[in-house]
């Protein structure tokens, strides 16, 4: 019998990549997003099917899974992928950006799980894979609220896998570097008009970021990584996916606290 994964934020980025190799190795996929309507690739596969999910909209990911079971008989493994970014200053941030970054990233991600577990339960059995970040281990300047947002999955996700274990359910995370999608074209930049004290250092940063990042990984690559996750057979919690953010995890799990955060100043934090 073929294993089926639902996949949420399937329209673009990690989450097409991971819809269409899971569909290649044979599974039945569940290619979720907010308008499958203009999906124009995805469609054409036999095994998908597209089915409408907001991560925001508790009704959608309730109907998604229904359908996803009537159609395919079971799932077997749910993929947290749906999430943005909010880039910038905190403290020109609005308090519409920072509800929005956890009502997608984090409050998204616990509906989702939620709403899968009774099935998961009833089968005693299951697979859960968050999609967090690099940025979920470690922080940067300019980038506080993705960074709460992905810190608090991996606590969530953490926790909530000892607590599945029971249940024969596996959570699993993913921690991509920078990758080659749109992510960061779609994300949201906190401003101020009055307030212009951070340019130079936003400046700063950005260009030392630009510097240290000209090999992203494709999504391809990750897709691999999160098809592995899935199907390796293993409890383990987390795979890094890129060099650099194998790279920057090392010198945060391999250093005292303040030979870590010398380094990320001297890497990372504009001089001027």
């Amino acid at each position: 019998m073929k294993k089926t994964v639902l996949i949420t934020g399937a329209s673009t980025g990690l989450g097409k990549a991971a819809a269409k190799k899971f569909a290649s190795l044979g599974w039945n996929v569940i290619a979720t997003m907010r308008s499958p309507e203009k999906e124009t690739e995805l469609n054409l596969l036999e095994n998908v099917l597209l089915a409408k999910l907001d991560v925001e909209d508790k009704a959608s990911i309730k109907n998604a899974i229904e359908l996803g079971i009537e159609k395919f008989g079971q799932i077997d493994t749910l993929i947290n992928n749906a999430g943005f970014g909010v880039y910038g200053i905190f403290e020109l941030s609005s308090e519409d950006q920072m509800r929005k970054q956890f009502e997608v990233n984090v409050f998204g991600v616990m509906n989702t799980v939620k709403a899968i577990l009774p099935h998961f339960r009833k089968n005693q059995a299951g697979t859960i894979i968050n999609i967090s970040s690099k940025g979920g281990r470690v922080a940067f300047p300019a980038i506080s609220l993705y960074h709460a947002s992905k810190f608090a999955i991996e606590g969530f996700s953490e926790s909530l896998s000892y607590e599945l274990a029971t249940q024969n359910i596996i959570v699993k995370l993913v921690e991509p570097g920078v990758v080659s999608t749109g992510f960061d074209s779609a994300a949201i930049f906190t401003s101020h008009p009055e307030i212009k004290v951070y340019d130079n250092f936003v400046d700063g940063f950005l260009t030392q970021w630009s510097s240290l990042h000209t090999n992203p990984s494709t999504a391809e690559q990750v897709a691999e990584i999160i098809y592995n996750a899935a199907t390796d057979g293993t409890t383990q919690l987390r795979y890094v996916a890129g060099e650099d953010a194998a790279m920057v995890i090392e010198q945060r799990e391999n250093n005292t606290d303040a030979a870590y955060l010398k380094f990320m100043k001297d890497t990372y934090v504009p001089k001027n």
